[in-house]
């Protein structure tokens, strides 16, 4: 027996719901109800994904939307999303979450043949060497779970020493460490972020550096600067359309979001492939709700008449 009105769970975490800082929350939870793709409307709520009281088999489809303390709580997340994925459908799948949210995941795009930015890997356990460091050049080291650039910090071969005593704060929190080169081009050209939505891109947009130098790891940093629109290149469509095929399992993603920088030849690199719970920066291009919106409904819809 199906509903006759399908519902959908935006799924926050509790600081974004008392803090409001996702924009993109209130005005597409307002667009879904309102939708009416396929002839259906949608219920809507929006959740914390550690609610102990939602009963997520109540709704037929659970979007990640700002979930943007998981990387704090990694496990705990994963472990929801397995728990959530078993009771409905949940976008993304539970696989693609747990793929995604560590970002060694560049190592399985690079080698399935995607450009990315040049990257190493320094788990707990492993030597906080400066050796191992770049010694020709900026480089950035973060770790492989993490969001708004927490425990990010921008280097010249000139502080080592800070960057070894960085990554021994991260290995005695048990985290995995990644080390980049620092794109000098993200300095002139910014990175910019492909949206895509229900198979199809959506928009893109175009920010500054995030990475100030000086800035401290555990400093706060503004995730975004200098937002704009942005039009992508072919180049740029086809590099975040390659990411995408890579993901293992080749899964359906109701959502995604390709940060690319240029590389020191000019070309397209995947900095990031996003597939958790993304900003899609929808208050920056409001044309793209109602697209969103829909597809989210008859996603819900769809789901519902499965049920």
């Amino acid at each position: 027996m199906t509903r006759s009105t399908p519902r959908v769970a935006l799924v926050t975490c509790q600081e974004i719901r008392e803090s409001g800082y996702d924009r993109d929350l209130p005005v597409l939870a307002d667009a879904v109800r309102k939708a009416k793709a396929g002839g259906a409307g949608a219920d809507v709520a929006v959740v914390s994904w550690d609610d102990p009281d939602v009963e997520w088999g109540g709704f037929d489809l659970a979007l990640i939307r700002s979930t943007w303390d998981y990387s704090w709580r990694p496990a705990e997340f994963l472990a929801w999303a397995d728990r959530c994925g078993a009771a409905t459908a949940l976008a993304n799948p539970p696989e693609v979450v747990r793929w995604n949210a560590d970002k060694r995941y560049l190592g399985d795009l690079a080698a399935a043949g995607v450009p990315v930015v040049d990257t190493r890997y320094l788990a707990p356990g492993d030597p906080a060497d400066p050796a191992g460091l770049p010694t020709d050049r900026e480089f950035v080291v973060k770790p492989t779970s993490g969001a708004g650039a927490r425990y990010a910090a921008r280097y010249t071969p000139e502080e080592h020493g800070t960057a070894v005593r960085h990554l021994e704060r991260m290995h005695a929190e048990g985290l995995t460490a990644m080390v980049q080169p620092y794109v000098r081009s993200i300095d002139t050209a910014g990175e910019r972020a492909l949206v895509f939505f229900g198979g199809r891109f959506l928009h893109a947009i175009r920010k500054g550096a995030v990475l100030e130098p000086g800035t401290a790891f555990d400093d706060d940093k503004v995730p975004h600067p200098n937002l704009r629109t942005w039009q992508p290149s072919p180049a740029e469509l086809a590099v975040a359309e390659r990411a995408l095929a890579a993901v293992p399992g080749a899964p359906e993603l109701l959502y995604a979001r390709v940060d690319l920088v240029d590389g020191d030849d000019g070309t397209p690199r995947v900095m990031e492939l996003e597939l958790v719970e993304p900003n899609l920066f929808l208050f920056l291009h409001e044309a793209s709700v109602p697209v969103v919106a829909e597809a989210v409904v008859a996603e819900a819809a769809g789901r519902a008449a499965l049920r």
